[in-house]
């Protein structure tokens, strides 16, 4: 009796293994193509993109914005692998729209849309074969994935010369009433020693999208709270444009009391992450005291 048992277990558990088999096959089957699809469809496009990155600093916080988005995923692994799988033919929708993207972004030459339909179509890919649920749940780390993408150039220069003209003026008011003689010709801010240029990177496009990028991160990390991460990326943005006047501020400062070569050096290039951090910090403390003195948010 007891041989039989064992063999009705072996007989009835052997076809059980094989489908297991099977699926598992059948999932990095897909995996393969799947991934050969794309890098034959993106593959110029993100090797052009990582070019960008590397050789300009104004994006250079890219290579940062994947890996974060990996070790979210890494970080969930647990929620999203209690997630059945739910597969939708929406997600076949989403493809076709991000092929149309694609091709869109090639016949117009706009790297913007060529790149963006990549985030489309691993969209449409979730969706396809794992469900909607599951896309909700990775929304997070799939909508992070949008800051590794350089803006367009045409929207760049939009909001890099108005806030050039803006930093100007805040610097040259506040050097005057500081008593340093000071005159403004657009971005052209002359002293009596020297001439300051306020370039595009001093203009906070470049800190306002690096910053941004922290903000995500670092509301991630130290905060719950889906609001206090809100504010924090919000206020990412006049974070961004206080620092790099105040940044422009002390340069004049230093030139016209102490050395213009030290203003351009150290002070210029590593002072204005430092009071990033420090009013980004700044803010968050005041979320957290605001939240124990009224008590009433959660």
């Amino acid at each position: 009796m007891e041989v039989t048992l064992r063999g009705l277990v072996q007989i009835e558990s052997t076809p059980a293994f094989h489908a297991k088999t099977r699926s598992v096959r059948l999932s990095l089957w897909q995996i393969a193509v799947l991934t050969g699809l794309f890098l034959w469809l993106y593959g110029p496009i993100l090797v052009r993109l990582a070019t960008q990155w590397r050789r300009d600093p104004n994006f250079s916080h890219g290579f940062f914005v994947p890996l974060f988005s990996m070790f979210v995923v890494w970080h969930d692994r647990a929620r999203l692998t209690r997630i059945a799988p739910s597969p939708s033919w929406a997600g076949l929708l989403l493809l076709s729209f991000a092929m149309l993207v694609l091709i869109v972004g090639h016949m117009g030459a706009e790297l913007f849309l060529a790149r963006f339909s990549l985030l489309l179509a691993l969209a449409g890919s979730i969706v396809l074969f794992l469900g909607w649920n599951f896309f909700r749940a990775a929304l997070f780390p799939w909508a992070f994935l949008i800051l590794m993408i350089p803006i367009p150039a045409i929207l760049y220069n939009q909001i890099t010369f108005p806030l050039q003209l803006f930093t100007s003026k805040v610097a040259t008011v506040v050097l005057a009433s500081l008593g340093v003689p000071v005159l403004r010709e657009g971005n052209i801010i002359t002293l009596p020693s020297m001439m300051l240029e306020v370039a595009q990177a001093c203009s906070g496009i470049r800190s306002l999208m690096s910053l941004i990028t922290l903000a995500v991160i670092y509301g991630f990390i130290v905060e719950r709270r889906l609001w206090a991460r809100c504010v924090l990326v919000v206020a990412s943005v006049p974070i961004a444009i206080i620092a790099n006047s105040v940044r422009i501020i002390g340069t004049g400062l230093l030139v016209q009391y102490w050395n213009a070569d030290a203003a351009e050096g150290y002070f210029h290039s590593s002072w204005g992450w430092l009071l990033f951090l420090l009013m980004l910090y700044a803010v968050h403390r005041f979320i957290r005291i605001l939240r124990r003195e009224t008590g009433t948010l959660s």
